[in-house]
């Protein structure tokens, strides 16, 4: 975790609405917080659907922990300033050598971070290892219905006839990758032996 008053950046909802238990990416920070860390969290909007913004921030508030609310296009900015020390994210399946698709945006937080010499984790439980994947061009990507970009709140957003394209995850390389934290071990590279010996000590 970072040290006091250095800033970490997370994506996304990975909380206990997300998880039914003590979260992934936010359960470590939570954790960090209730060990005492009094570093400074962001967290993004999450864009289209704004998971960021209504519901990890709602749970923030209810632990207590004071976070502060970004746009998914400052985080870039942020880290340049040196105010984001780094990146921690959930995922939703992790190929067999690393590679991690998750909520759409996190591939580019991952390279801004890499761009910045900011380190970028990925926190999941080994049941999102899946060893049968050998990597992430194996992970087939759900394409969400364009309405969600073009309007919110069933409010238009965008003039009548626009064509969107959105695409509920992307796949993150494993070169991003700092490191993978799971319940059994946390995970370097080279993955494809350290997620393997996590996979089977959990």
């Amino acid at each position: 975790m970072p040290q006091d008053g250095e800033g970490v950046l997370t994506h996304c909802n990975t909380g206990a609405l997300a998880t039914s238990a003590f979260g992934t990416a936010l359960g470590v920070i939570r954790a960090g917080w209730e060990k005492g860390g009094r570093f400074r969290v962001y967290n993004t909007e999450t864009r289209p659907w704004l998971q960021g913004a209504r519901l990890t921030s709602w749970e923030f508030q209810q632990l207590g922990i004071p976070a502060t609310l970004i746009a998914d296009s400052a985080a870039g900015m942020m880290m340049l300033n040196g105010d984001i020390s780094c990146v921690i994210t959930g995922a939703d399946r992790i190929a067999a050598n690393g590679d991690t698709a998750n909520k759409i945006g996190t591939y580019a937080l991952s390279v801004l971070a890499h761009e910045n010499g900011i380190p970028f984790y990925i926190a999941a439980p080994t049941s999102t290892v899946d060893l049968s994947v050998t990597d992430g061009s194996g992970i087939k990507i759900e394409e969400r219905p364009q309405h969600e970009v073009t309007a919110y709140g069933g409010m238009p957003v965008a003039p009548s006839g626009t064509v969107a394209y959105n695409p509920a995850f992307d796949v993150t390389p494993n070169r991003y990758i700092t490191a993978i934290v799971t319940e059994a071990a946390v995970c370097r590279p080279p993955f494809d032996d350290s997620l393997r010996r996590a996979v089977d000590a959990a």
